[in-house]
This record gives structure tokens, sequence and C-alpha cells, in this order.
């Protein structure tokens, strides 16, 4: 390809790959605020010279290819740090719901109950003959039995809750997976076909970060452009163009939905991600606060009845039980009734007379006594609340010093990913100048070809 027709070819190959050129930069500017999307490069090459004689002879410019930009070390990155802030806000999420529920200066918990219980007590103390005074305990006793019942059934209703929230997050990863497969399939055709795959992989790496805020997810690059997903402990997600669903089923022990992969129990195997958080506090969080709760209910109710049967009633006869006996640990907070309903059947006395208040004094003294772990209950109790405020805490601590991280990342993804607009309109104006010289050239060089053709032609 030589003289006017070589020249005139070359301009008009420039002008075509100066027009893609700026339609890449177009394209660019119209997804600067797109999530996912990382620039696209125009890669221009020069094309193979010819050789006539001795001499070579230029054969203008194509474009290669256009490629995204792309870290894959920060983007994997960004997908492990998603994990862990997953699985932290899920965990905060819920565990200020616990919170709630012990939150004495909002007017819920058992402090308040539990003191006025032991007030009602130092009341029948002073006047221990008093019918309404010892109405006053027993209408405490039940307040405080009834704030036990509603704890422990707030604290089953958030697990129930909690419960349902595994099955929903297990079904987004299911829906995530299928859309990844998907994307894998389309992402090595076109690789295959040698076509630039970028938008396709930018969806893919959105698809991929949704996953990971879901559950862990260790990547594996199978090649041309396919990647293969797993959680951390090896269950199958996506492996080429076919998706692996996990699937849930009821634990008979636990009553809870266990998370399966191909037959495979792997709850106790989800090592990050919301759904990780969802079961941490499921079948570890809410279950230890639960027992607390029930060791209380359990040693406190024995307690308070062991002392009212070393006594006697208002009526002469020998104290039972002031409580229902829970029958175990388990379950003895949501099960706490007062056993009684007539006021002079709490045992006040010690010796049998209607005015002694020795044994209503025994009682207040449980106050103040080691008879629940080695602690009084108030103090078994504040440690109760102790524990989810302090897990909560450090939590949020754990999720602000993680937020700081993965934004740092984000950052140095957006340096090598997102469109500056600046760069861009360079771009544009560069692009635009060559194609006016291509397109002067090719003015040109159609003259001098018409000329030529009048000047053969006289």
């Amino acid at each position: 390809m030589g003289g006017l027709t070589g020249a005139l070819n070359i301009s008009l190959g420039s002008l075509q790959v100066d027009e893609d050129a700026i339609a890449t930069s177009a394209n660019n500017v119209a997804n600067a605020d797109t999530p996912g999307y990382s620039r696209q490069i125009a890669n221009l090459a020069e094309t193979a010279p010819i050789t006539i004689g001795n001499i070579q002879f230029g054969t203008g410019v194509t474009l290669q290819s256009v490629t995204s930009t792309r870290d894959s070390i920060l983007d994997l990155r960004v997908n492990q740090e998603t994990q862990l802030q997953g699985q932290l806000n899920a965990f905060i999420s819920d565990g200020q719901q616990i919170q709630s529920l012990f939150n004495e200066t909002g007017g819920t918990g058992l402090q308040a109950p539990l003191t006025a219980f032991f007030t009602s007590l130092s009341q029948l103390s002073a006047n221990p003959s008093d019918t309404n005074t010892r109405q006053g305990v027993l209408t405490a006793a039940d307040n405080l039995a009834t704030a036990f019942n509603q704890t422990s059934a707030n604290l089953s209703s958030l697990q129930s809750t909690t419960n349902l929230g595994v099955t929903q997050t297990v079904s987004q990863i299911n829906t995530l997976t299928t859309q990844l497969a998907t994307l894998n399939t389309q992402i090595a055709s076109s690789t295959g076909a040698g076509q630039n795959p970028g938008p396709l992989v930018d969806q893919r790496q959105l698809l991929l970060n949704q996953l990971s805020n879901l559950v862990d997810v260790s990547e594996i690059n199978a090649g041309n452009g396919n990647i293969t997903l797993t959680t951390s402990a090896g269950a199958p997600l996506v492996v080429g163009g076919q998706s692996f669903a996990l699937t849930t089923q009821v634990n008979a022990t636990t009553g809870q939905q266990d998370v399966y992969s191909q037959g495979t129990d792997i709850t106790t195997q989800i090592a990050s991600g919301q759904l990780a958080g969802q079961i941490q506090i499921r079948d570890q969080e809410i279950p230890a606060l639960q027992n607390s709760l029930d060791t209380l209910a359990f040693n406190f109710a024995n307690a308070v009845n062991t002392q009212n049967a070393a006594g006697f009633d208002l009526n002469g006869n020998a104290g039972g039980n002031f409580f229902t006996p829970p029958a175990t640990v388990a379950g003895a907070a949501a099960g706490l009734s007062v056993a009684i309903t007539d006021p002079t059947l709490i045992a006040a006395s010690q010796d049998g007379q209607s005015g002694d208040n020795a044994n209503a004094n025994a009682l207040l003294a449980l106050q103040n006594q080691n008879i629940v772990s080695g602690q009084t209950p108030l103090n078994y109790y504040s440690g109760i609340v102790f524990k989810i405020g302090n897990d909560v805490s450090s939590a949020q601590a754990s999720e602000q010093s993680g937020s700081a991280v993965l934004q740092q990342i984000q950052n140095l993804q957006g340096g090598v990913s997102d469109v500056d607009q600046n760069e861009e309109a360079g771009k544009l104006v560069q692009f635009q100048s060559a194609y006016e010289a291509s397109a002067e050239v090719a003015t040109t060089v159609n003259t001098l070809l018409q000329d030529t053709i009048n000047i053969i032609a006289l």
C-alpha cells in the first residue's frame, strides 16, 4: 500500500480509530457515577508496515483493544473487608435489639423489679403483720416474675426473628450466585471471542461485593475470564457457569435452621459476612444470655423458697414455696411464677408469732448473699447487662476500625478504576484534534486524487 491510495486508506482508518477512541471516552464520562463501573482505555497500536523495494511504508493505526482498568488485588481486598463488615453490622444490629431488653434507664430490664421486690420485703420487715404490706410483697413478686417471663420471651422472639433472617440471607446468596454463574459464562464467551469483557466483569465484581457482604467468599481464577467461588471452608458456590445453592434445614435439637451445602451441614463453618453475624447472635449470644437469665431465675426462686419454708406464715403455719419451684435451669425464667396468692402465707416469722419479723429479715438478706453462681442477685444480673453491652461495644469498635480500612482500600481502588472527568475531557480534545487532522489529510489526498484523474483524462 503506497502512494495516494495508501495515504487515503491510512487517513480513513485513522478517522475510524479516533471515532472509537472518542466513543470510549464519552462512555467513561457517561458512566462516571455508575456503581461498579471501571474506566475503559482505548489501546491504539501502529499497524504493521509494508516494504516496497528497499523502503518501508507505514500503514496507519488500529484500535487494538478496549480494556477496563481494574486491580484484582484491590478488588479481592475490598471483598475480604466487606465480609468482615457484613458480619459486624449484622451482629451490632441484632445486638442492639438485645440491649434494648436490658435498658434500665429506659424502663426495661430486671434491676428495677428486683430492687422493688427487696424493698417490699424491707417494708414487710417493718410491719410483718400488716396485710396490705404483705400484698405489696406479692405484687412486687408478680411484677418480678412477669419481668423474667417477658425478657425471656423477648429473647426467644429475637432468636426466631434472627433465625428467619438466616433463611432470607441464604435465599439472597442463592440469587447472587445464580447471577454470577450466568456472568461467568458470558465473560468466558466474550473473552474467547476476543471481545472486551470489561462491562461484564464490572457487573460480576459488583455482585461479588454484594455476595461478600452476605457470606465469606473465597475466589479462585479459573482462567478464560472464569472465577470459582467457594466459602472459606470450601463449600462450592459458583464453578464456571454452574451455581450451587445453599439450603436450610431445621435442627431437631435446637429448632433453628441450619445451613447446608450439597447435603453437608456447614452452619458452624460460616466464618464471616452477614450470615455469620446472624448465626453468631442466634446460636451463641442469645442462648448464652438466656442461660444466664434462667440461672438467675432458678437460683433466686429456690433461695427464696428455701428461706420462706424456714419460717412461719401469719397463721402460725410452716411456710411453703413462695415461687413455683422451677424443675430445671432451662426455662426457669420463662416459667417463673408466684406460687401463693394469699398474703397471709408469706412466712415473715421465725418463731410462729404474728409480730415476729426474723424470717422477713432473712428473706431481705438474700439481696446481699451470693446465691447465684457465687454472686448476689443484682451483681449477677449486672454481669448479664455488662456482657451484652461489652459484646456490642467491642463489635462497634471493630466495625469502625474495619470501616476505615475498607474506605482506604476503596479509595485506592477508585484511584485505579474511577473516571477522572478532567482526564477524559483532555482525551476528548486530543482525539478530536487527531480526528480533524485525519479528516484534513483525507480531504487533501482526495483532492490530489481528483487532480491526478483529471490530468490523466486530458
